[in-house]
């Protein structure tokens, strides 16, 4: 994530278990292994939020979609009341 202008990031250490192998080939590849993990972990974050939402909005036009249907047609189960 990026700051605003003007605006700090507030940055906290943290604990992670990882395998140590993977670790040493990270630490190999990079030298700012916390910016590396930092920076996917945005992505990962972004990415689950918009996953998330589209999800969120299927379900909101499927609901749509059955109300209309029902609004239109009424309800398949109206035949089977015991009422």
């Amino acid at each position: 994530m990026t700051a605003d202008s003007g605006t700090a990031i507030r940055k906290r250490p943290v604990n992670l278990t990882l395998s140590e192998d993977l670790v040493s080939q990270a630490r190999s590849l990079t030298d700012n292994l916390s910016g590396l993990v930092e920076s996917l972990l945005s992505q990962f974050v972004s990415r689950e939020r918009a996953e998330r939402l589209r999800r969120s909005r299927a379900v909101e036009a499927t609901t749509a979609m059955w109300n209309r249907f029902n609004a239109k047609v009424g309800s398949i189960a109206d035949e089977y009341s015991s009422l």
